[in-house]
């Protein structure tokens, strides 16, 4: 059974393999013994080996060590988890917050934990599986709405429903590389009194000058309104959080599963995550030269002729005609020096060369790129 599905998955080009390195992260990586130039990384700032943030970390092991031992509500946490939790409140202008393992334990807590068969969601139809799980596992009536089509979403709102509503949406598409129209389905919110759940996994420290998707609109928090985010991209440390009002985070605290039966992250990963936050409040800098390499690449591959998607953000798609396109181009980066994974069925339906560029590349690794993809 089990080798038909591998062998299934391997004609159809669809078999993955791990590839683990052989350095830290960063925009330079070692794989298989061979430097990379690395742009396929969610580091976008570029911080995931900022001294500040290891000077802390390290404190952090040093004073509680490398284990937290067991589940937050088994104290398994210690004060910086609370600390994080306040301050990540206020870097998202909320009232309370609370800390996951990951984005994905998160989306697939706090949705099936708020929200249940009284519910109707409304779910984006390239929303990230997580969200998609999270979804399914709430039990609430689901409704797909096309791709940040706001006159699709109104449609499905106006059809009468005594269910209550939840609008779910990335603020950043991951794949994609686009931004929701949070503006207009906030509006949508207001105007069918609808819940709004964003998941702002790539906007925390890359819009809104480092405060994510809503900084980014102007808008302001809603105790209708509720944030998922992550430490582990622009962050460079790991975990992610809730952000909301205090009833939205005092329920989720004592009905999400994956809050409640998972072990509290260690304390060196918090110290990392408070450092972070601090850092990119104190200097915005890395977030100007982020959005400057952005326009620099974006300006050198539309010359190239490449159709970029509409690409809004750092994540920069490259599409292509099919899976062999793909991945011969990918392996071209390879042989290089540069590393560029092609994305293939089921993660996307459209295959494509995922670009991510950080504000951790310099000008020449831009030219380099760019060059090797002149001669594809």
């Amino acid at each position: 059974m089990f080798p038909e599905k591998i062998k299934l998955l391997e004609s159809q080009k669809l078999l993955r393999k791990i590839k683990d390195k052989s350095s830290p992260h960063g925009r330079v990586i070692f794989l298989e013994n061979r430097k990379f130039i690395n742009f396929a990384s969610n580091d976008y700032l570029g911080i995931s080996k900022h001294l500040f943030i290891i000077s802390n970390a390290i404190k952090a092991i040093e004073k509680f060590g490398t284990g937290s031992g067991a589940s937050r509500l088994l104290a398994g946490g210690v004060k910086l988890h609370n600390e994080l939790e306040k301050k990540i409140a206020k870097f998202k202008n909320t009232p309370s917050a609370l800390i996951f393992n990951s984005g994905y334990s998160a989306n697939t807590g706090i949705i099936p934990a708020l929200f249940d068969k009284d519910f109707l969601i409304f779910s984006d139809e390239l929303n990230h599986a997580s969200i998609i799980d999270g979804c399914r596992l709430s039990k609430a009536e689901i409704k797909i709405y096309k791709h940040k089509d706001i006159e699709h979403l109104k449609k499905l709102l106006e059809i009468e429903n005594k269910k209550k509503k939840i609008i779910i949406t990335d603020s950043v598409f991951s794949m994609d590389g686009d931004i929701a129209p949070l503006p207009e389905i906030y509006n949508l919110c207001k105007k069918y009194s609808a819940f709004l759940y964003i998941d702002d996994a790539h906007g925390t420290g890359v819009l809104g000058n480092g405060k994510g998707a809503l900084s980014h609109f102007n808008i302001k928090p809603a105790p209708w309104l509720i944030q998922m985010g992550t430490f582990s991209k622009a962050l460079g440390s790991y975990g992610a959080f809730l952000a909301g009002s205090k009833d939205v985070v005092k329920l989720t605290l004592n009905t999400a599963k994956t809050f409640m039966f998972s072990t509290a992250l260690p304390a060196c990963i918090i110290a990392a995550s408070l450092a972070a936050i601090e850092l990119i409040e104190k200097d915005t800098s890395l977030i100007k030269k982020l959005w400057e390499n952005r326009r620099k690449l974006v300006s050198a591959l539309s010359n190239l002729g490449f159709d970029l998607m509409n690409s809004e953000t750092p994540i920069i798609p490259l599409k292509m005609k099919d899976i062999d396109e793909a991945i011969r181009l990918s392996d071209k980066l390879f042989k290089k020096g540069i590393y560029v994974p092609a994305i293939r069925p089921p993660t996307v339906k459209e295959p494509r060369l995922r670009i991510t560029v950080t504000a951790a590349h310099t000008d020449e690794d831009i030219e380099m790129l760019t060059d090797t993809l002149k001669t594809a």
